[in-house]
């Protein structure tokens, strides 16, 4: 990871900011470490989030690979962000117990970083499978103003 500029968020911060995210509450998702350039985001498995062939669905791994890719930017540009675009590879089927995506910030600038999330999956044993790299920008927006 290069040196990223800091925004000063926190886990709490960072928390929140998912919790208000009505798909993320949807799927379950949390956050299972935050810090400055890096975020992972996980999310247990269950049958709605299940493709035809007993595999966690690609929307689901594009999901977690999106949210921890614009989370890891956000930490080094701050809570306005947006993902600007990303690319997936799907390098096996997913299958297992819970999704863990890591990402982290390998450039940064005052209004954009490029952020790397590799996705994997957690069995019950805790045996871990590599399952999906992505690599996307995160671009600063300005807030809204208010109404």
């Amino acid at each position: 990871m290069t040196d990223a500029p800091s925004a000063g968020l926190t886990l709490r911060d960072a928390q929140q900011d998912l919790a208000a995210q009505p798909f993320s509450v949807f799927l379950g998702a949390r956050i299972a470490a935050f810090a400055d350039g890096r975020m992972t985001l996980e999310v247990d498995l269950r049958d709605e989030l299940l493709q035809q062939n007993g595999y966690l669905h690609g929307g689901v791994l594009a999901y977690a690979a999106d949210n921890a890719l614009t989370f890891a930017g956000g930490s080094a540009l701050g809570p306005t962000v947006l993902t600007r675009g990303f690319t997936i590879d799907y390098l096996m089927p997913a299958r297992g117990r819970t999704l863990q995506a890591r990402a982290e910030v390998i450039q940064a600038s005052r209004r954009q970083a490029t952020c790397r999330c590799d996705l994997y999956m957690f069995d019950a044993a805790s045996t871990v499978a590599y399952c999906a790299a992505a690599q996307g920008r995160v671009t600063a927006i300005r807030p809204a103003p208010p109404p």
